[in-house]
């Protein structure tokens, strides 16, 4: 129960926060269509379409309708659907939902006993007294198809179709979601108090009213695992912690037939008890963190915050979107780009350090619903604020590399789990493989376990079958790729920059390919020819064999390239030739095989490219003829 304990803390601390902070217990946030404006003695002034960019509005709810579902959903108190609050709903065409199908007004009869209760306790207020007058005339459907809000056929009845000219669709089919007839709209309710209209979600006298109202009325008393004392305890739990449409729970005991609690226990009281309060602020803490603080995609939520300070680094995201442009003084080009990017990162974390407290933690926590009714935690790790920002910096400085990502992005720094995904199981992933893998690279972030070597090998495979991607989306795989081989590895200290001294067999086949697809690329360049090279469509060929491969590119593929750069840039040719025989030289005879490589030749690559980019090679005429007796018509470097 650790979890809620720290989520009911969260709940408390922010509540002196006058604006942003997380929303009152026993309320929801909910999407409604229509608003009626009333006067303090409950006559109608007003009414109108909500659009859509003001709909979210914060409504009173009980345990069972904050996640109510199924063909029988109970009434929310206050603010609810027309077949609620309208007493004249089927007397006006209107169809409640299944499960009332035996007794049409039940529906009505529930939500206005409970705002009749509500009204007569303790906890009243004007605004629900002016609200409850004018909902026990029983006209609301009525006065809203005389206000033009709710369309209506020559009979009275409701539309539940605009049947007319498009540019006259009423604006309530505007505002409704998917095939969601007008019928279905929910109101929510404004009050004139003294010439202001106030509404009934800004009231936090109304808000405060429903909140000690309805602690009131908790009766089931027992043992709060969370709190460690005796309180009301909560016979449901909130949903809604994703969006609003949200039906998981992640606690839930309505399994009472079957396999009941597993044959655990007798009620779902014996497996655990929880103060209504405490679910409730836990759960609406929750909620707000995800919305500010976390990360969502699909069904995988990641969410992450620090015990006091509230604000931490969100670990699901990449380099960039962790730090934004903190890190873009990195240079792509200059041969230090290591040592800069470390200092960038160290800088842009000791932000985080000063405003951390000592003596706090960090909880990170990954949520997943597999079904439409259930969520799990399938990640939670609470640990000091220091080792979390150690683990951090360590993934994102073993883990970067230069990325790009197209025209408009480029950086240096480690990609985010949901690129990993893409990267190694192709940008339409499957939404399920994608959180499977967002939550498994959670550990090796967080925790700083191993890196998964499968996603590794998926992602170089990609990088390496150059001809099967799109050119950017090969940019962006190649990036990733080599971060995860680089990061995979620590022991071997690959460098971002290229590195002239390392003389193993992976890596100086893969400068080989770079100088080769440099080379053809410029020639290709000089004929205004715009198409893939030779070393491109052979990539995935020279990962399986390299020398037979690179045999059949220097002998007989880049041969005519060899005679176009004589003949015109015969300098740069002779700097391509140099570079590919002191590679050659530094091989092991005895490696020069046509064993598969790794994708460590993918980092070789990429360092020896952004080399030849960056340079800029290219000598003087005067040069390129002076020197061109230097390369005769010897054109094999092996």
């Amino acid at each position: 129960m650790s979890w809620l304990s720290e989520l009911h803390d969260v709940y408390q601390r922010t509540q002196a926060q006058a604006a942003d902070r997380p929303q009152p217990i026993a309320h929801t946030n909910q999407q409604v269509h229509v608003e009626i404006v009333l006067d303090a003695q409950g006559r109608l002034l007003h009414a109108e379409v909500v659009p859509k960019e003001r709909a979210i509005t914060l409504i009173p709810c009980t345990e069972a309708s904050g996640g109510r579902a199924g063909s029988k959903p109970t009434a929310h108190p206050l603010c609810d659907k027309l077949q609620y609050v309208a007493g004249d709903f089927t007397a006006r065409g209107g169809i409640v939902t299944s499960g009332f199908a035996s007794d049409v007004t039940e529906p009505h009869r529930i939500y206005l006993e409970l705002l009749s209760d509500w009204a007569r306790s303790a906890y009243t207020h004007a605004k629900l007294q002016a609200i409850l007058a004018y909902v026990r005339r029983g006209q609301v459907v009525t006065d809203l198809i005389a206000a033009r809000v709710l369309p209506a056929d020559g009979q009275g009845q409701l539309l539940s179709t605009w049947n007319g000219d498009r540019d006259e669709t009423p604006a309530i089919f505007k505002v409704l979601a998917g095939n969601g007839e007008p019928q279905d709209a929910m109101v929510r309710w404004r009050v004139d108090t003294g010439g202001v209209q106030h509404g009934c979600w800004e009231d936090e006298a109304l808000i405060e009213a429903w909140v000690r109202h309805y602690v009131s009325l908790q009766t089931q008393i027992g043992f709060c695992m969370v709190q460690g004392g005796d309180t009301p305890l909560a016979e449901q739990h909130p949903a809604k912690l994703r969006h609003a449409a949200d039906q998981a729970k992640l606690i839930s005991s309505n399994d009472t037939s079957g396999f009941t609690f597993r044959g655990r226990f007798l009620t779902a009281g014996q497996a655990s008890g929880v103060g209504f309060e405490v679910t409730q602020r836990a759960h609406n803490a929750l909620r707000w963190l995800i919305e500010r603080r976390g990360s969502r995609r699909g069904g995988l939520v990641i969410v992450s915050w620090a015990q006091r300070t509230i604000l931490a680094p969100n670990p699901d995201v990449g380099s960039r979107g962790l730090f934004g442009d903190e890190l873009d003084d990195v240079s792509l080009n200059d041969e230090r780009v290591g040592e800069a990017y470390a200092q960038r990162l160290r800088h842009a974390l000791a932000g985080y350090r000063a405003r951390f407290d000592d003596a706090e933690g960090v909880i990170v926590m990954a949520l997943y619903s597999a079904t439409l009714g259930r969520m799990a935690i399938v990640y939670y790790r609470q640990l000091p604020n220091s080792e979390f920002l150690q683990h951090l910096e360590r993934w994102h400085l073993a883990f970067a590399w230069p990325q790009n990502y197209g025209k408009s992005l480029r950086f240096v720094g480690a990609p985010s789990p949901v690129d990993i995904a893409q990267a190694a199981y192709g940008a339409r992933v499957d939404e399920k493989l994608e959180g499977a893998t967002r939550a498994r690279l959670l550990p090796c972030i967080v925790d700083g376990s191993p890196f998964p070597l499968d996603l590794v090998r998926n992602a170089c495979q990609r990088a390496a079958n150059r001809a099967g991607l799109d050119w950017w989306d090969w940019e962006k795989t190649l990036g990733i790729a080599c971060a995860l081989y680089r990061g995979a590895h620590p022991e071997r200290n690959y460098t971002m920059a290229l590195d002239r001294t390392r003389i193993s067999r992976d890596y100086l086949f893969g400068r080989l390919l770079a100088v080769a697809d440099n080379l053809e690329q410029r020639a290709l360049s000089l004929a205004g020819e715009n198409r893939e090279t030779n070393a491109a469509r052979y990539m995935a060929q020279f990962a399986s064999h390299p020398l037979s491969t690179w045999k059949r590119l220097d002998s007989e593929q880049l041969a005519p390239y060899r005679r176009r750069l004589l003949a015109r840039e015969p300098g740069f040719l002779i700097a391509r030739d140099r570079e590919i025989r002191e590679i050659c030289d530094l091989f092991n005879p005895d490696e020069f095989t046509d064993t598969a490589l790794s994708g460590e030749f993918l980092l070789g690559f990429h360092c020896q490219r952004s080399a030849l980019w960056a340079k800029g090679e290219r000598a003087s005429k005067a040069q390129d003829y002076a020197v061109a007796a230097d390369i005769g018509n010897d054109t094999s470097n092996i």
